[in-house]
């Protein structure tokens, strides 16, 4: 489940870092009967601020009067919700750090002991984060451990535990 938001690896104009990080702000802008919305970030290393593009010279009319609303109280669940949209990373060129923006429930230590574990990863929220990572975190492992289970046939999963997850998914391990 995310713990907050993920910082955004851009570069940084001012002083050149590459992270920067949601502030939660929206800036929208009217020209007539159109609008431009940005999310605005804040580089981690100078404070400098810049813009990600939402939405472009649109009519006003074509948006939820909701979204709207969110938007001018600058809502910091439409802010996460912006950060995971694919078309606003593709447009603004920009990819998401989720280092440290995440952490793995695993409902206590009872399933280490284990010698045949049935188990269902659900996610809270739509994190990139490997299936080799969760399982090694889950079980105290490191990720050649959980590869080397995998080549021998120890971790059967439907998904490929090398790739990134679509969604919820399940394994077994045998020790």
């Amino acid at each position: 489940m995310p713990t907050c938001l993920p910082a955004v690896r851009r570069r940084c104009h001012a002083c050149g870092a590459g992270r920067f990080r949601a502030s939660g702000k929206f800036r929208v802008n009217a020209h007539h009967k159109l609008l431009g919305i940005w999310l605005l970030v804040l580089c981690t290393a100078c404070g400098e601020t810049a813009k990600l593009s939402v939405l472009e010279r649109v009519p006003v009319r074509s948006l939820r009067p909701g979204f709207l609303d969110r938007l001018h109280a600058n809502d910091l669940g439409l802010t996460a919700e912006l950060l995971r949209e694919p078309a606003v990373l593709r447009r603004n060129r920009v990819a998401l750090d989720w280092a440290g923006a995440w952490r793995l429930d695993t409902g206590g230590t009872a399933h280490l002991g284990q010698e045949v574990a049935d188990v269902s990863v659900r996610f809270a929220a739509r994190i990139p984060v490997r299936p080799v990572r969760l399982v090694a975190d889950g079980f105290g492992l490191s990720r050649g451990e959980v590869g080397r289970l995998a080549a021998e046939g120890k971790l059967v999963s439907a998904v490929r535990l090398d790739s990134r997850p679509a969604g919820d998914f399940t394994f077994t391990l045998k020790r």
